[in-house]
């Protein structure tokens, strides 16, 4: 997918804000749209599944945490959620509820683009050559980095995009801690600030979908001061 081509839904209700962020967007070479009423975004959403959707959390009409959560099942592309700064409670609900990542208003254009970029290329299938192992597999679970797709037992696993940008990440360094500070840089370019809980809520939504146990997990384990450990001998004792 080449760059011209993406296309961009910004859900926004501050006419101004969204008029702003399009005429930006547009001039480095995105095709953008704009939608400010919360009761029709979901419905838009689904219809034209746009590559990226800038959702704001405060709309009226429907909040952004609700059209997310009614949208997810029917629509694979990335959703890239609009907090403010201080709402970390209102991050945690909207990465829960399978937006891909969030940034905090008031935000610089030039960073946003930047999260866009690297959202919607992490989004495309990588060429062959691009990928060494593009398929891992561990008992039943199997995790395809050129599909961008997962199983358990044979039966598709549905997982968001930075889901499963995570879960590539675990799996692809099977058997090491990965540091907090290690997946924040590999995943979304910058440090971890000590505070952001996006990956534990990640890691939260991804062991019952592969099969762990979200209480006493044994194939993602969480190591106390350290990180985060994908334990492959626990996948390879899971019945077939």
């Amino acid at each position: 997918m080449e760059q011209e081509t993406w296309h961009i839904l910004i859900v926004e209700d501050d006419e101004r804000l969204a008029e702003l962020t399009r005429d930006y967007l547009e001039s480095n070479g995105l095709r953008v749209a704009v939608e400010g009423d919360g009761a029709l975004a979901a419905a838009r959403i689904i219809a034209e599944q746009p590559d990226l959707v800038i959702l704001d959390l405060m709309l009226p009409g429907e909040d952004g945490l609700s059209i997310c959560r009614k949208v997810r099942e029917h629509y694979d592309g990335v959703i890239l959620m609009l907090t403010a700064r201080t709402d970390d409670m209102d991050q945690v609900l909207g990465l829960d509820m399978g937006a891909d990542d969030y940034v905090c208003k008031p935000v610089r254009p030039r960073l946003l683009l930047a999260r866009i970029q690297a959202l919607l290329r992490r989004s495309e299938p990588a060429e062959p050559a691009q990928v060494e192992s593009r398929r891992l597999q561990f008992g039943p679970l199997v995790v395809d980095n050129a599909l961008r797709e997962a199983w358990l037992q044979n039966a598709a696993i549905e997982l968001t995009s930075a889901e499963f940008d995570l879960l590539w990440l675990l799996v692809a360094n099977a058997g090491r801690i990965l540091s907090r500070e290690e997946i924040f840089i590999a995943l979304r370019g910058i440090g971890y600030d000590g505070q952001d809980r996006s990956i534990d809520v990640r890691i939260s939504r991804i062991r019952p979908k592969i099969g762990d146990d979200p209480i006493h997990p044994r194939l993602i384990k969480t190591i106390r001061s350290k990180g985060y450990l994908f334990v492959p001998e626990a996948a390879a004792d899971m019945p077939l």
